[in-house]
């Protein structure tokens, strides 16, 4: 019996930056820490059976996208993700998928929780054929 991928993805977890993104200015002075969770749908089968880096996606890659966007300072975290995935989808055509979570630790609005943030999830439109 053979199996066929239905899907596979390439994924950062839990990437830790400090940075300066917000609206008020203490947050762009003093930054704070965000934590980025990646998930790139990408077409893994030929690496399943190469065995060859060439044909899959680096991690490093797609760290060297997240921390280029994540150095650029933004308003919202809104925005700050759909760089990322727009810096993803036009370095790697590739892509199937992007699910990226954006948390902003510690967010200065009184509260007593872990984090809040932005979750996107896209889709290549060359896959909706």
């Amino acid at each position: 019996m053979s199996m066929l991928l239905e899907s596979g993805f390439i994924y950062l977890k839990e990437v830790r930056f400090h940075a300066f993104h917000g609206v008020l200015p203490q947050e762009r002075k003093v930054g704070a820490e965000f934590i980025v969770d990646l998930r790139v749908g990408y077409p893994l089968a030929e690496a399943m059976s190469s065995d060859k880096v060439d044909d899959t996606l680096n991690y490093a890659t797609l760290y060297a996208l997240l921390e280029r966007e994540m150095r650029q300072p933004s308003n919202l975290l809104e925005h700050v993700a759909g760089r990322i995935a727009h810096a993803v989808q036009t370095a790697i055509p590739e892509v199937l998928s992007i699910d990226l979570k954006l948390t902003k630790c510690n967010p200065p609005m009184g509260a007593d929780c872990a984090g809040a943030g932005v979750e996107i999830h896209l889709i290549n439109d060359k896959t909706r054929q």
